[in-house]
């Protein structure tokens, strides 16, 4: 049976394409969701089918899933536009960023597709970057592409755009935080023709039409970081968004680089404050390449399993006992608690606590956290 986690590719078929989906655009379902159902039934079709009967265990009256026709009309519209649907353990999707913890399902990609031996490096900083900040990313950006690297930034103004305009002649990756036909900034339209023009590419894990808010960009930085095997902070402020995609960059096991700045400028206080916190300093490609040495893949085990397509028989997840469901609903409260702990706690069949957790997902009882943690909703 073919699975990312056992670092092995597959197609799927479109009809498992469709499924998938389906199944990612469904209530209450990312990524995590989406491998723990996959791993429950083998296969998306499977867990379609039985959504509506785990979200009512779970206490929800009525569950909306994404229809056939809506998951059809999504696909048509990529074809549309020039872009395409790719799953995770497909050949074009991107190798790092299948390490990462809940990796998304299904990406919306336009241009070139991802070797699963490619290097890639991420820089990332002020949007309005002094004019040094920028002639430093695209120092960077020109020598780590000359020595293979792929540069993924977020199109955003300042130093990514300047990193991706240096790359355009090595290669570059343009992350969305809105649907793949919604660019932001707009005016990065010349931008984004350049690099599909030269073989670089446009990803994304929100659905078509979809317009960025604020709390997307979040997201879209966890994606720059996980298809990287490290990122280049330059000119972040103290609360910038750079940070959170250093932030991500920790808890992914990606290395952490940091140009220092002015400690009189305020759009250096950021990366001087990485810098103290143990990142590595650089100054130049050359620091970067030095730390990055020989490696292709990143510090960290592919994560979970994913069952698709299946060849086996099918896994149907069993219905737990009434009292275990109790058990774990009252040891849950609104304080995050570690998901082991509670499978001790509980003395059941890890299967079977984990389908609860399911039904409680699915009802939009349930919360996870970073670091492997579980909260309930309160109503």
């Amino acid at each position: 049976m073919n699975s990312p986690a056992q670092n092995k590719t597959f197609s799927l078929s479109e009809a498992q394409r469709l499924a998938w989906l389906r199944l990612i655009r469904s209530e209450n379902i990312g990524p995590r969701t989406f491998r723990d159902l996959l791993n429950h039934t083998g296969a998306a079709e499977r867990a379609l089918d039985l959504l509506p009967e785990l979200s009512s265990r779970g206490g929800k009256k009525s569950y909306r899933q994404c229809s056939v026709s809506d998951a059809e009309a999504e696909l048509s519209a990529h074809q549309k536009w020039g872009a395409r649907l790719v799953a995770l353990g497909e050949p074009d999707y991107p190798p790092h960023l299948r390490h990462i913890d809940g990796p998304p399902p299904l990406l919306s990609v336009m241009g070139s597709s991802c070797p699963s031996e490619e290097r890639s490096v991420a820089i990332v900083g002020a949007r309005n970057a002094s004019l040094s900040g920028r002639k430093l990313a695209a120092q960077f950006a020109k020598d780590l592409g000359e020595q293979g690297f792929l540069i993924a930034s977020g199109l955003a103004r300042g130093i990514d755009a300047a990193a991706h305009e240096a790359a355009l002649q090595s290669r570059t990756m343009a992350v969305f935080a809105g649907g793949i036909n919604i660019l932001y900034p707009p005016e990065h339209d010349r931008l984004l023709g350049a690099i599909l023009d030269n073989g670089g590419a446009a990803i994304t894990e929100m659905p078509f039409g979809w317009k960025p808010r604020g709390r997307d960009f979040p997201r879209r930085n966890r994606l720059i970081s996980g298809v990287s095997l490290g990122v280049i902070v330059i000119e972040a402020a103290k609360a910038s968004g750079s940070l959170h995609t250093a932030r991500y960059a920790l808890e992914q096991n990606r290395d952490i680089f940091a140009v220092p700045g002015s400690p009189l400028d305020p759009r250096s206080e950021g990366a001087n404050g990485l810098i103290r916190q143990g990142a590595t300093l650089v100054t130049c490609a050359e620091d970067v390449l030095e730390a990055l040495s020989d490696r292709l893949e990143p510090k960290h085990p592919l994560n979970g399993e994913l069952f698709e397509p299946d060849r086996g028989l099918p896994v149907t997840p069993h219905e737990p006992e009434a009292k275990l469901r109790d058990k774990i609903v009252s040891a849950l409260g609104p304080t995050p608690v570690d998901l082991d702990e509670l499978i001790r706690f509980s003395d059941a069949d890890t299967r079977a606590v984990n389908v609860i957790l399911l039904e409680l997902e699915l009802a939009g009882r349930l919360e996870r956290h970073r670091g492997n943690k579980v909260s309930l909703l309160m109503r």
